[in-house]
């Protein structure tokens, strides 16, 4: 896919070196964080759905509840 951006010329000068001293184009590392932001949002996403699926969730503890003595009893 190409993108069209608008950007300061001063501002594309500026990350053209920056991107250039790490070895790499202007393309590549506008590519690069875009990739990053996009798996972030979907990172945000999969915690959020987790998060409601735990607080959603009545859990397996049937009654138990933990004890701090009971942790350490010798039997």
């Amino acid at each position: 896919m190409n993108l069209t951006l608008s950007i300061d010329e001063k501002v594309a000068d500026e990350a053209r070196r920056a991107a250039q001293s790490m070895g790499m184009s202007l393309n590549q590392a506008v590519r690069l964080y875009l990739e990053r932001l996009a798996g972030r949002e979907q990172l945000e996403a999969e915690l959020a759905a987790f998060k409601a699926s735990a607080l959603r969730s009545t859990g397996r503890r049937k009654g138990w509840t933990f004890d701090r003595n009971e942790l350490h009893e010798r039997s």
